[in-house]
């Protein structure tokens, strides 16, 4: 059996409910069978470590752990993993990649080894990297990793010229998107999309099958403040916040407030435009790793022309939109020149009912 791989398993059950620590798996291993496992638990509570120790018991002393991550060894709202690896007598530990939190960093796998514990890094460190990468670059650069997503036509629309977008992508990309929207910490819309379309924007489906333990916070980029209160968006489970480009009025503060919804005042250089760099810090600040872009054009565009995506998600359906005036999934400046375009490295395509889904990371130069 390959135990990292199941401890990588089990780490992406962890993704979207615990920010902002890492997702990690962990599995014990003790004369050829498993004898506990587990992954990271919402903050406060056991890291995957502790819970894959707990459930092994007396049965953890002189066995092998594997983990996704290294060991943390300082205290915070929980104890040093690494001290109860070492109280429980594993005599071996498997980590994936070395923790880039400078707390960390490399002290986690020296505390063990002093232990006389043996350490071996690098097994499966692709994947975990990738299972972490919005809390690595959060860690790193002080803002969450952006995901843009967008349906289009095979002529590249996101809507007809009337502005009708339901549906253009398929059942099972709809269903593929409420997984993605599980495992973000919040998803991002314009205010236009808030207006046409009045969407929920909860997540429904969990990837594993289970229950829906945690909604995203749900962010509306609305420069000019034209969206209402009475939008489907702010009656739904989790937190709304609304992101104004301008000062707010002293009524719409407090009508807002009753509502449970918070407001931020982020005004850019341009009148009416929300200052995306300040926003992406403030979401830092409550603890938001990663973002779901959902739309529309403008606030794509917006994000594109200030180079802040990381990662693209395209759902392509085989449909034909036409007309001049039908909407683009990105508008925005754009490019003067092709050879400046947006580059997409680790590129996958996949099939989803007749949908074709197109993933890539965007190059950084």
């Amino acid at each position: 059996m390959d135990y990292m791989a199941r401890a990588l398993s089990l780490a992406r059950l962890a993704l979207g409910q615990v920010s902002p620590n890492p997702a990690v798996g962990a599995v014990i291993v003790n004369a050829g069978e498993v004898v506990g496992q587990g992954y990271t638990q919402p903050p406060g509570s056991h890291h995957a470590e502790v819970v894959a120790l707990r459930q092994a018991g007396k049965q953890a002393r002189g066995g092998v752990m594997y983990v996704t991550l290294e060991p943390c060894c300082y205290y915070g709202r929980t104890p040093p993993c690494t001290e109860a690896i070492i109280a429980a007598g594993i005599t071996e530990v498997h980590l994936s990649v070395l923790d880039v939190n400078p707390l960390v960093s490399g002290r986690g796998k020296e505390v063990l080894e002093r232990a006389g514990i043996k350490v071996y890094v690098g097994e499966g460190e692709a994947e975990a990297r990738q299972i972490n990468r919005a809390y690595i670059k959060f860690t790193i650069q002080g803002i969450p990793l952006i995901t843009a997503k967008f349906a289009v036509s095979l002529d590249g629309k996101i809507a007809t010229r009337s502005g009708d977008s339901r549906w253009i992508s398929g059942e099972l990309s709809r269903r593929y998107v409420h997984n993605m929207r599980y495992v973000s910490d919040a998803i991002m819309v314009g205010a236009n999309t808030v207006l046409s379309d009045d969407p929920l924007l909860t997540a429904r489906f969990a990837g594993n099958g289970g229950r829906i333990r945690k909604q995203p916070l749900r962010v509306v980029v609305d420069g000019r403040g034209r969206t209402s209160l009475t939008a489907r968006v702010f009656s739904e489970p989790g937190r709304s916040v609304v992101v104004l480009g301008r000062l707010a009025r002293a009524e719409e503060k407090a009508a807002f407030t009753q509502a449970g919804v918070t407001l931020l005042e982020l005004p850019s250089a341009k009148e009416g435009q929300v200052d995306m760099v300040k926003l992406l810090e403030k979401l830092a600040q409550q603890g938001i790793t990663s973002v779901l872009v959902e739309g529309g054009g403008v606030l794509l565009g917006s994000l594109f022309d200030a180079r802040l995506v990381d990662k693209v998600v395209v759902f392509i359906a085989p449909i034909i939109i036409g007309g001049r005036d039908a909407k683009t999934a990105v508008a925005g400046r754009g490019v003067d020149k092709v050879v400046n375009s947006f580059k997409l490295d680790r590129v996958s395509v996949e099939k989803l009912g007749k949908d074709l889904m197109v993933c890539g990371d965007i190059q950084k130069t």
